[in-house]
């Protein structure tokens, strides 16, 4: 048995299990996808009976909902840290998000991608509502995204006259490729080339003037 769940009363040990199942899956979804990740990998990594599994979910596609909304949860937060850090002006906050993505990605050797990117390269073998569940969430990162810029145009940051919700559309559509060939080369360079080019080709940011520079 698990050592948390040792330590643990059994009146709290369904909950813990269940939660261990959730994280697990994430974990394991974001590195391998659905269709790769086995029921066995998962209860074995999480240290419970194979029983406990369908005890908690009905079928694993029931069981992938739930990881969605766990990854939705996780990855709101890490948004939150960086869009909404006041002692950043709002074009550093993009970019404090892309590097700490960019680390993340390195940090975990290049094997964990995105959830979102991953489940939905297996959309033709998963039902429709999980399609509609993963297009909630990613919209939502486009929104936040797009929020963002226009603060960074209110600020006289970026200059660009693109439609801040079209920047957030391109920058997804691009930064999920990207984390899928930083997996593919190992390498954090795809990343960092789709920030170059979107912070300082399509934002275009205000550089200061020679005057400005010399106050400074």
């Amino acid at each position: 048995m698990n050592k948390i769940l040792e330590k643990t009363p059994l009146k709290r040990r369904g909950d813990i299990k269940r939660k261990l199942l959730i994280d697990v899956g994430t974990a394991l979804f974001t590195q391998k996808g659905f269709f790769n990740t086995g029921l066995d990998e998962i209860v074995q990594t999480a240290g419970v009976p194979k029983g406990s599994f369908y005890y908690y979910f009905g079928t694993k596609e029931e069981y992938v909902f739930e990881v969605i909304k766990n990854y939705e949860t996780y990855f709101a937060k890490k948004l939150d840290r960086a869009l909404n850090e006041e002692s950043l002006t709002p074009l550093n906050r993009l970019k404090s998000f892309t590097e700490e993505a960019t680390n993340a990605v390195q940090r975990f050797e290049f094997k964990r991608g995105c959830l979102v990117g991953n489940l939905g390269q297996e959309m033709a073998s998963l039902e429709d509502g999980v399609r509609v569940r993963l297009l909630e969430l990613l919209n939502e990162w486009q929104h936040r995204f797009s929020s963002c810029i226009d603060d960074a145009k209110a600020a006289g940051e970026i200059s660009t006259s693109v439609d801040s919700q079209q920047l957030a559309q391109f920058f997804w559509s691009a930064w999920e490729g990207a984390v899928l060939c930083a997996k593919l080369e190992r390498s954090t360079k795809p990343l960092e080339n789709i920030s170059m080019l979107f912070f300082d080709h399509m934002l275009l940011p205000v550089r200061p003037t020679l005057s400005e520079r010399a106050r400074t």
